[in-house]
């Protein structure tokens, strides 16, 4: 079952501790996973870990969360090669798709090769929610920074663009973020974009920017813009979700 427009909720959280499991799904994936709107069965969630290498440990954490959540749960793996058959199909047959984080670098290169950017562009536009956290909240925007690279963090300018804007995630929690963002909206780098501190998540309908939401209190969201050769920085409305 599709959402009515194409919708992403993307995230610097969506995961908390769980007390019968590792992990336990937090408000924000929660959150996106209800917006494909499916009634009388388990919502259908793909989970993709392609930015940690497809280790297995995630997987198998996943797959305890999503049951604790009533999902009907399924993973896409890309090493050693695809787990499907049709890329492309399995994610069209997904009401949401859940993206870990780790190297965004290393995620899309990987999504290119097999084509996975082709097929999560057309998931979207069919109306199959897209979410994730850190590398799965960056992955689809114009770019961000990134510590694929090392624990210096880098420029990413070739996210896969289906939102048009950048992206900074870990805001309040990793010191390089927020000043290093705020360089490279400044010097033109990277286009106007939107932040968020750890458990705070956006969401996009189409590629408007509706709401931003968290699943902890104090923390925020923020757009940052060029004017003239200086990042602007404002802090945006946050819903607490309980």
């Amino acid at each position: 079952m599709p959402a009515d427009v194409p919708t992403i909720v993307a995230t610097s959280g969506g995961v908390l501790p769980g007390d019968r499991t590792r992990w336990r799904v937090g408000p924000l994936t929660s959150y996106a996973v209800d917006l494909a709107g499916v009634s009388g069965r388990a919502p259908k969630v793909c989970f993709l870990a392609t930015a940690c290498g497809d280790a297995p440990e995630l997987v198998r954490d996943f797959y305890d969360m999503a049951m604790g959540a009533g999902w009907s749960p399924s993973h896409l793996s890309l090493f050693p090669m695809p787990n499907v058959p049709d890329v492309t199909a399995h994610l069209l047959e997904q009401d949401a798709v859940w993206v870990c984080g780790g190297s965004v670098a290393g995620l899309l290169a990987m999504w290119r090769l097999h084509g996975v950017d082709r097929a999560m562009r057309a998931a979207w536009g069919a109306g199959v929610v897209l979410t994730g956290v850190s590398a799965g909240s960056i992955c689809w925007h114009a770019g961000g920074t990134t510590d694929s690279f090392g624990p210096e963090l880098r420029p990413m300018t070739d996210g896969l663009g289906l939102l048009p804007y950048s992206n900074g995630v870990h805001y309040d929690s990793e010191a390089q973020r927020r000043p290093l963002f705020q360089q490279l909206v400044a010097d033109g780098t990277l286009p106007t974009g939107y932040a968020t501190d750890d458990g705070v998540g956006l969401v996009y309908r189409g590629t408007e920017l509706v709401e931003a939401l968290a699943e902890r209190d104090h923390a925020g969201a923020y757009r940052v813009e060029r004017d003239g050769g200086r990042a602007v920085e404002t802090a945006l409305a946050v819903r607490r979700l309980r």
